[in-house]
Parts: C-alpha cells; structure tokens; sequence
C-alpha cells in the first residue's frame, strides 16, 4: 500500500467508475484495475462492490474513511519535509545582545517571518560572553553580538558598527563644550556597566589611554537602563545613539572626538555547524541582508 494507491482508491470512489478514475489519473485502465486488486488482497478483504456501478463495501467504507486523513497527512508531510529541505520550515534557536536584541532583531524577524511563516523562532536575550557559551555548548544556533574572544570554534562576521554617544542631561557642563574627548570624562560621575560588558571593556581601554584624574564612576547593570539614569540627573553615559530615538527629554548627546568608542557588531556560528541547515541559512542570509544597510564598518 502506497500514496498512489490509495489517491486511486479515492478517485474511483469519487468518480463511481474505474474507467474515469483512470482518465483523472491519467493511468491506463488495467493499472488502475490492478493497484484495486493487490490493495484488497494486501488488506484480505474486498473494499468495491463492482456491477453496473461502484459501490464501498463495508470494509471499503471504512478504509475510505481513513484513507482521506491519511493521505492529507502524508501531504502535509511531504509538503513540510520539501520546506525543512529548502530552507522554507524548521525550528532556529537566536542568540542576541542589546542594544541590537531589543533595538533592531524585532523589527527583521518581523519582516523574516512574514517571508517565511513556516518558520519557529526562539529568541534569548543575554551578555555577548554568555550567548557564546550557549551557542558552543549547541544550545543556540546563531548569535548576534559584539566580535568575541574568537577561538577556533566559532566564526564570526562583522555586519555593522554600534555607534556611540555621550548623552549628559541638558544643563551639564559638558554640554556646551565645543569638543568633548575621553579626557573630558574625568570629573564627571560616568555611569558604566558591569565588568563582564564588551563595551565597558572597549569604554576602559580607551580611557586607560587619557590622562588626567581617577574616574568617578557608578556601576549599573543594564545597558538600556542607562538613559533613564543619566536623565535623572546621576551622571554622563555613553550609550549606543541607536537607543535614543526618542532621546529622553532633559537630555542632550555629543560625539566623542579623538578615538573611537564604537564596537564593530556581527553574527555568530559555530564552524562545526559548517555548512548551516537550511532553516539556519535561511535565517543567517536574511539578518546578514538587513544588517549590512547599517552604517558600513
């Protein structure tokens, strides 16, 4: 018993006549005839009542029955195995860092899944170092972050530059300063994040490299929380300009001169995972095309 076997079942059933099912089928009669008899004599019971007309015997009625959600089955089973094979269907695991997880991502994945709704996504949102171990220990298939500590296990393509600012509220006295360079940051209380954050990390090589006195600093932990601090009056921050659209009121943002703070931003895979499955390549192609409109690197 086969798929073809049972479409030709129901084509005599629907048709009431060998001859019309086989012209539908486009089949000569005799195979037709003979697809019927090995079906009834695999299932030991006769299926058609044959005389002037066609009719289901109670066996037939039952097996009729149950062949249409079979073979609707098996349809949509075929129909999403040629999906997952084309890159059309099938389940990808996202790895993303802010500000690009919650500032850009929701944005592509929309346009993504309207390109290919057969598609599941699942999306986690964490630090650059922890999404890598995650995504080498195979728990997540691509990851959008800041170029890590490359190893030979991961391959990393840089798509874009994170720009960033300094935003101070309004009346600070950095705001009408003609130029403000990373020197001009000691003195002012500079609100960072945690020690384990590529771009505190970049902000501190930077900073290491100015002179002048200690830095007067305040640790908070969440990158896109910093513009509500900085808005409250606690201090300076510099925070990616990609967040500040709209730039909270009482606040005012300035480039640095002299060198840059910007951290070039990518998409990650695991070289293992060489050459990606097609879902994965789908998805990959598709972050890679929007993400390459951003400012060139």
């Amino acid at each position: 018993m086969d798929l073809k076997t049972l479409k030709t079942f129901q084509a005599i059933v629907q048709s009431g006549s060998f001859n019309r099912a086989a012209e539908e089928l486009n089949y000569a009669q005799s195979t037709v005839t003979m697809q019927i008899q090995k079906l009834e004599s695999d299932l030991g019971v006769q299926l058609l009542e044959r005389g002037k007309g066609i009719t289901l015997t109670e066996a037939g009625r039952l097996f009729h029955e149950q062949s249409l959600r079979i073979v609707k089955d098996m349809e949509r089973l075929q129909s999403s195995i040629t999906d997952l094979k084309s890159g059309e269907a099938g389940n990808v695991r996202i790895g993303a860092a802010d500000p690009t997880a919650s500032y850009r991502l929701p944005v592509i994945l929309q346009k993504f899944m309207t390109r290919f709704p057969k598609m599941e996504l699942s999306v986690d949102i964490s630090g650059s170092g922890a999404l890598c171990e995650r995504l080498l220990r195979g728990e997540l298939d691509v990851v959008l972050c800041s170029a890590p500590e490359l190893g030979k296990e991961l391959h990393f393509e840089p798509l874009f530059t994170e720009v960033f600012v300094l935003l101070m509220p309004e009346d600070h006295p950095l705001a009408s300063a003609p130029v403000i360079t990373a020197d001009h940051l000691r003195g002012h209380r500079l609100l960072i994040t945690a020690p384990t954050c590529p771009y505190r990390k970049k902000l501190e090589s930077v900073l290491r490299e100015s002179a002048g006195p200690p830095l007067n600093t305040m640790e908070i932990g969440s990158m896109s929380a910093l513009k509500f601090y900085v808005q409250s009056g606690l201090g300076i921050a510099l925070v990616p300009e990609v967040t500040l659209d709209p730039v909270p009121p009482g606040t005012v943002f300035r480039r640095l001169e002299g060198k840059a703070v910007d951290m070039t931003c990518g998409i990650i895979c695991r070289i293992g995972d060489y050459p990606l499955k097609p879902a994965i390549r789908s998805l990959y192609d598709f972050i890679r095309q929007e993400l390459v409109m951003l400012p060139v690197i």
